[in-house]
């Protein structure tokens, strides 16, 4: 039941250590200081020597540089390097022995290899492959052939190159653990960015369906109850009329606002089960038939073999239609007439809506169509543009206004 608890302990200490690093080189400095000393004041004689190791004040002073060495071969390991370098050539040249402190040059080599600059790393292991051979020259071993000393020579040489191919291998390692982390993050941005320009798009998407549902259908609704207005005591059976096609415009502006919140809430969607389908081009004739009911008159024709088409060429052929006639409604003026000309190619769909009444305003076609109330020209190219088809837009010659589009019946690429 305790375990628990002594496994939480051990890793904050261990936390500690890491957080550390300096301290913990310091304490493993310490020992290996402590044993260098008693190492060497055990071989003191009375003259105040060490029998094979030089001076006693000398070496203590190699132990003290070397267990340096160990204590900040982290935090400074090229300049550790060079100490650890430079106390060697003085134990060579004072005649100092290998003492325990030694060890510390291993250390240093194994450091540089792994956190060093490019030159330590190199400078490291060409030291590491000369300090045994050095060693062997200064202080031969007695009593051992040429061909024994440089079999010995060749086994002191191993621990420096283990130590540097360690030191090494954990560099490679951090390296690729932190391209993978840097992978990894920028994996995350992108997908973060993407996310973005999908909601963006869905936000557009959405704001182009209600901008055509509500425009079409509110214009109609205003035409018809002005109307209704204008006729309501001398004409009762009109304005009955034309109050019936008010609630029947409402109710279709409904149903389709209602497949616009589906798309958000899409549990909501199947508990209800009310879903209406795309508008597509077959229902072309049914929007310009309302438009004619609220009083607009519309020509309309057919040139080609109808066929079916992809879902997104069809929609966007029923809502260029649908915010032309619109906009003719709300800027061609009292008395204008609109024609719609759908076009079956072999390779696309063309259209051509035209009016002659009084024009959209200027600014309505220019710098994308913004006409200050709402984006029905930027959402049309919007349209056109995602199925790869083009779209001109202006005044025409004679008077009036022309929407011409050509939808590619294959996707974009």
């Amino acid at each position: 039941m305790r375990a628990v608890p002594t496994l939480g302990y051990v890793q904050r200490f261990y936390d500690f250590l890491r957080r550390h690093p300096t301290g913990v080189d310091s304490f493993w400095a310490v020992v290996l200081l402590l044993v260098s000393v008693v190492s060497v004041a055990s071989n003191v004689d009375v003259n105040g020597e060490s029998p094979g190791r030089g001076p006693e004040a000398v070496a203590v002073a190699v132990t003290l540089l070397l267990s340096l060495v160990v204590a900040l071969r982290r935090r400074l390991p090229e300049r550790m390097l060079l100490l650890a370098a430079a106390t060697g050539v003085i134990q060579v040249v004072t005649d100092v022995q290998v003492l325990p402190a030694n060890f510390a040059m291993l250390v240093i080599i194994y450091s540089t290899a792994a956190e060093g600059a490019p030159w330590s790393r190199r400078f490291g292991l060409v030291g590491g492959l000369l300090a045994a051979p050095v060693a062997q020259l200064r202080w031969p071993e007695e009593n051992v052939s040429a061909a024994g000393n440089v079999l010995f020579t060749a086994f002191l040489m191993v621990p420096f190159v283990l130590a540097w191919v360690l030191g090494d291998s954990i560099r490679t390692r951090r390296a690729y653990f932190a391209q993978l982390e840097e992978r990894a993050n920028r994996l995350e941005k992108e997908r973060e960015a993407q996310s973005k320009v999908a909601v963006a798009a869905e936000r557009a998407r959405i704001a182009r369906e209600l901008h055509d549902v509500v425009a079409h259908n509110v214009s109609v609704m205003v035409v018809q109850a002005d109307g209704a207005a204008y006729v309501m005591d001398a004409a009762p059976d009109q304005a009955r009329k034309a109050l019936e096609t008010i609630s029947g415009t409402g109710r279709q502006a409904l149903a389709e606002m209602r497949r616009l919140l589906g798309v958000l809430r899409t549990g909501e969607q199947r508990e209800t089960g009310e879903y209406v389908p795309q508008p597509d081009v077959e229902q072309i004739d049914e929007l310009v038939e309302q438009c004619r009911e609220s009083g607009l008159t519309v020509d309309f024709k057919i040139e080609g073999t109808p066929r079916p088409l992809p879902s997104g060429v069809e929609l966007t052929a029923y809502r260029i239609v649908q915010e032309a006639l619109t906009n003719t409604r709300k800027h061609g003026g009292d008395n204008a007439g609109a024609s719609v000309r759908i076009v079956y190619f072999d390779d696309g769909l063309g259209l051509l809506i035209e009016d002659d009444g009084k024009g959209a305003p200027h600014e309505m076609y220019e710098d994308g169509g913004a006409d200050g109330s709402g984006h029905g020209l930027i959402g049309m190219r919007e349209r056109v543009g995602m199925v790869g088809g083009t779209l001109d837009a202006g005044p025409r010659p004679g008077g009036g206004f022309r929407i011409s589009a050509l939808l590619p019946l294959k996707p974009a690429h």
